[in-house]
């Protein structure tokens, strides 16, 4: 039987560019089924300025975190 060796847990950095950008896609997909949202221009547009902040906040993240 192995002895278990007890070892710091390690936690993993969160990719806030990734979980941003799969939460956009899940909630516009939803307005989209829903037809709550009709206009292309209109779903182009939040996605976009989604990505957009999702990029932003992915950067602010990252410097914060390198200090």
């Amino acid at each position: 039987m192995p002895r278990e060796v007890e070892r710091p847990r390690q936690l993993h950095k969160t990719d806030w560019m990734a979980l941003l950008s799969g939460m956009l896609f899940v909630v516009l997909g939803i307005l989209l089924v829903t037809g709550a949202i009709r206009d292309w221009l209109v779903l182009i547009s939040v996605m976009v300025l989604g990505l957009a902040f999702a990029g932003l906040v992915a950067i602010i993240a990252k410097a914060v975190r390198h200090n």
